[in-house]
């Protein structure tokens, strides 16, 4: 499984968010290196889809579904729509969510691969 989250420098969220995602990997039962992406500038936000700081990926994909039909990337803060309102950081459902899925994957891939000779 990879784990990456998207930032740049201008933004200070992806810092209060990392010692969260690490309590939320542990409590998903996920014991994988987070890799720190760092976007920095304008053109590099546009090629790898960068939706704002900080966007959390899992195997490739942005834990908010309905991220891949956005074309709104860009150097900026990201806002993430929760039942309190706005937060500046993945709801932990989000996060939960698309780690338990990965792991479930990957588990099914291991079982159903096929033997190797």
């Amino acid at each position: 499984m990879k784990v990456e989250v998207l930032y740049f420098a201008g933004c200070p969220n992806h810092e209060a968010f990392m010692p969260r995602l690490r309590t939320l990997l542990d409590r998903a039962g996920v014991d994988e290196e987070v890799r720190l992406v760092h976007v920095e500038s304008d053109d590099e936000a546009q090629a790898t889809g960068f939706l704002g700081s900080p966007s959390l990926r899992v195997d490739g994909r942005d834990v908010e579904a309905g991220a891949a039909e956005r074309g709104d990337f860009g150097l900026k803060c990201r806002l993430y729509q929760t039942s309190g309102g706005l937060s500046g950081t993945p709801p932990d459902e989000l996060v939960l969510a698309a780690l338990t899925h990965a792991r479930a994957s990957s588990h099914l891939a291991q079982v159903f691969e096929p033997a190797r000779e």
